[in-house]
C-alpha cells in the first residue's frame, strides 16, 4: 500500500514538473513577484538571510499548526471547543500571509520543473487559505457544520500543498545549500601558477573537479567555492567591490575574506579554501572542519 501511494505521488509530481503549459502562468508571475519584492532589505528578510536559513519553512509551522489544531478540536473538542477552533482558524489565516510572502520570495528565483511545482504548491495553499478563512467567517454566523466542511477541505488542500513543498526541499533541493554534497578537497591540491590570479579579476580553477573561484584581494589570494550556495550560479562571473563578490544571477554578496553572506537572497556562506604557494604553484584545500556529507559524499 505504501509503495503504491509513493509511486502514485511520484507520477503526479512528475506530471506537474513536465507540464510546460504552466510556464505561461509561472513565468510572468515570477517576473511580477521580483518587481514587487526587489533585491534589498525586504528580500533579505523574507529569504531568511539574517537567520542563516530560509524563513518560509519556519513560518509555515504557525498556520499549519493552527489549522491542524482547529481540525483536532472539531473532531474531539465537542461544543466546548468550537470557539477555540474558530480562533485558531483566524490565527492560522493571519499567519499564512507572511508565510506566503516568504514562499513567493523563494519561488521567484526558481526555474523549470521547480517553478511549476512551486506554482501548484502555492495554488493549493491559497485555495486552502481561502477555505479556512471562509470557515472562520461562516462559523461566526452560526453555521458550524458548513464551517467544519470548509475547513476539512482546506486541510486536505494544505496537506497536498505541504507535500509538494516537501518535494521541492527534499527531492529538488530548493533552499538547500547547493555546495553541501560536493566532495571535499581535504589535501593540498595544485590548481595552477600564481601569476594566473590578478587583482579584482576572479578566475575559475578546479581542484579534483570541484569548481573554485580564485581572486587577489590586495596582497592575499582568496579561494571560495565557485558555486553560489543559493542557486548554484558561477561566482567567478560576478562582480567585485568593497571586498565582496556579487552573484551574477540573483545578487547575493559574499565577503571575500571568509565567504560570509553580506546580502541575500543567499542564506548560507560560501565554503572557503585555504591557499598556499608552493614552488610557484598555487595549492588549495578546504578550510575548517568538514561535514560528513562532504568527506563521504553519496556516489
Amino acid at each position: 500500500m505504501l509503495t503504491f501511494l509513493s509511486r502514485a505521488a511520484a507520477r503526479l509530481t512528475g506530471a506537474v514538473e513536465e507540464a510546460q503549459t504552466l510556464d505561461a502562468v509561472a513565468g510572468p508571475l515570477a517576473t511580477a513577484a521580483s518587481t514587487v519584492i526587489p533585491r534589498g532589505p525586504v528580500n533579505d528578510l523574507l529569504s531568511g538571510t539574517p537567520a542563516g536559513h530560509p524563513l518560509h519553512p519556519a513560518l509555515v509551522m504557525v498556520p499549519l499548526g493552527s489549522w491542524l489544531s482547529a481540525t483536532t478540536l472539531d473532531v474531539l473538542g465537542g461544543r466546548e471547543g468550537r470557539a477555540a477552533a474558530r480562533r485558531l482558524l483566524g490565527v492560522g489565516s493571519l499567519a499564512a500571509v507572511p508565510a506566503a510572502l516568504a514562499g513567493v520570495n523563494d519561488w521567484m528565483d526558481t526555474r523549470g520543473p521547480e517553478q511549476r511545482v512551486g506554482l501548484v504548491h502555492a495554488l493549493l495553499n491559497v485555495g486552502g487559505l481561502g477555505l479556512f478563512t471562509a470557515s472562520w467567517w461562516v462559523r461566526g454566523r452560526g453555521h458550524h457544520g458548513v464551517g467544519v466542511a470548509l475547513s476539512s477541505t482546506g486541510m486536505a488542500l494544505a496537506a497536498a500543498g505541504g507535500w509538494l513543498g516537501g518535494h521541492l526541499a527534499y527531492a529538488r533541493g530548493v533552499g538547500v545549500d547547493t555546495t553541501v554534497f560536493q566532495s571535499a578537497v581535504q589535501e593540498w591540491t595544485d590548481v595552477g601558477t600564481e601569476d594566473l590570479v590578478r587583482e579584482d579579476m576572479p578566475i575559475l580553477v578546479r581542484a579534483h573537479g570541484i569548481p573554485v573561484m580564485l581572486v587577489r584581494d590586495g596582497s592575499t589570494i582568496v579561494a571560495l567555492a565557485d558555486r553560489c550556495t543559493h542557486r548554484g550560479a558561477p561566482l567567478h562571473e560576478g562582480t567585485l567591490d568593497d571586498g565582496c563578490v556579487t552573484c551574477p544571477w540573483h545578487g547575493s554578496r559574499f565577503r571575500l575574506a571568509d565567504g560570509a553572506v553580506m546580502h541575500g537572497p543567499a542564506t548560507r556562506p560560501q565554503p572557503r579554501f585555504e591557499v598556499r604557494v608552493h614552488n610557484g604553484r598555487l595549492e588549495v584545500r578546504q578550510a575548517g572542519e568538514l561535514p560528513s556529507l562532504r568527506t563521504n559524499p553519496v556516489s
